[in-house]
């Protein structure tokens, strides 16, 4: 199947993606629709692709060795304790991927749009009407335009999924996660901190298990893709009041607006949970590097529709334990790319669409669940895990392929 007109809602890392399926696909016009106006670049927030799917996107062709990443090779694991600043040691196990900042990974997918896709920054979709035989984007600037196929990958508050199905709606998970970059130069400032003999390796992960959640730290480029930073993340509840935002549908404090209120009560919780060396990497960064993102997740009942179909987290909101987020999105679009070339028809393209992805999405909403119930609603006592019981829980909590995303191979 070639030609058509096909219209993308959204120009982030999933858009980026499926616009270039799209390309491959032979499609005759392309037009990519996104709402924000500037680059989205600067959103720096770390991502990781374990190696196995790395080597299958690689393979399709959506991610290449010139996108900057930085090394995992093991993740440690540690509970408070007075042995180190770092903590107490529960184990270290093997934790082999690639680390992505977001916005570096975006700015490198973007460019390798070909110039053919019409990119439109600052185009805002107000609605999408789907029908037998084409659908309808509908613009804020009142302008509507008509796609053999439209795609949804418009992320949490999607239009498109809202118009297959309005009475779907991502539920709050009743915890968040604060997160922060640290820049890697000043690490140097903690070293006092630690032990004579203590290290922390380049390619370690560390999870810090804390009392109603955890902490998650590892190396990602920076937003220009030269230079590395540390990107922290800490899993905890607050009451609502604390975050200042309602919660009743997806939303995220911004680097540099959070209150005063809420950054003290959060120093405050590093502070009281996190052993000495976590506590000051997070108690160190700056101001404007902060951010809070409250937990969502979301299934949909289906992933496509007559003329349109769903993509990235428009298609399937999990939370983020799983690091499948974005591995998903690619994966969607290299599902896409592959059926593109099989399919002889639209109906034929986007029903082998939904049911290659569908069972996938449900699978990652449902790990997600299962390990935020384990790890942070329902964590263990991580202080009296000794290195066998932390292995049984680990087993217990993690007993999925699709930990890091299920393989592009799995039915």
């Amino acid at each position: 199947m070639q030609g058509g007109r096909v219209g993308i809602v959204g120009g982030s890392i999933a858009g980026c993606a499926v616009a270039l399926a799209a390309a491959r696909g032979k499609a005759d016009e392309t037009v990519v629709f996104e709402r924000a106006t500037g680059e989205l670049r600067e959103r720096g927030v770390g991502l990781a692709v374990n190696e196995d799917r790395y080597a299958e996107l690689e393979a399709a062709g959506f991610v290449d060795d010139g996108m900057p990443w930085a090394a995992v090779s093991s993740r440690r694991w540690f509970a408070q304790g007075e042995e180190s600043a770092l903590g107490r040691e529960i184990a270290t196990v093997p934790f082999r991927a690639r680390a992505y900042n977001w916005g570096s990974l975006w700015h490198e997918l973007r460019r390798r749009i070909p110039a053919a896709v019409e990119y439109r920054a600052g185009a805002a979709v107000v609605e999408v009407r789907d029908g037998a035989d084409a659908a309808t984007v509908a613009l804020a600037d009142g302008n509507e335009e008509r796609f053999d196929l439209v795609v949804g990958a418009d992320g949490y508050r999607s239009i498109v999924r809202a118009s297959l199905f309005p009475d779907t709606q991502p539920e709050y998970a009743g915890y968040f996660l604060w997160r922060g970059t640290f820049p890697v130069e000043r690490l140097a400032e903690l070293d006092g901190l630690l032990r004579r003999g203590e290290r922390w390796s380049a390619q370690e992960a560390a999870t810090v298990g804390v009392t109603g959640g955890h902490m998650i730290a590892y190396r990602i480029p920076d937003t220009t893709g030269i230079n590395q930073v540390m990107n922290w993340g800490l899993y905890g509840q607050a009451p609502a009041s604390a975050l200042g935002v309602k919660l009743d549908e997806p939303t995220s404090i911004p680097p540099g607006t959070m209150t005063d209120t809420l950054l003290d009560y959060l120093l405050a919780q590093a502070d009281d949970l996190l052993p000495p060396y976590w506590a000051a990497m997070v108690r160190l960064t700056d101001r404007e590097r902060f951010f809070v993102q409250p937990i969502y997740d979301l299934e949909v009942p289906g992933y496509v529709g007559l003329r349109t179909l769903l993509a990235g987290d428009a298609a399937t909101i999990t939370r983020p334990h799983a690091g499948a987020g974005a591995t998903k999105a690619l994966q969607d679009a290299a599902t896409l790319d592959r059926l593109w070339a099989q399919a002889s028809d639209w109906p034929e393209l986007l029903t082998g669409y939904g049911a290659a992805r569908l069972p996938v999405g449900r699978a990652a909403v449902d790990l997600g669940r299962r390990i935020g119930r384990d790890q942070v609603v329902d964590a263990p006592q991580w202080t009296d895990l000794d290195p066998a019981g932390f292995q049984a829980w680990l087993a217990s909590t993690m007993r999925s392929d699709t930990v890091g995303g299920r393989s592009l191979a799995a039915r």
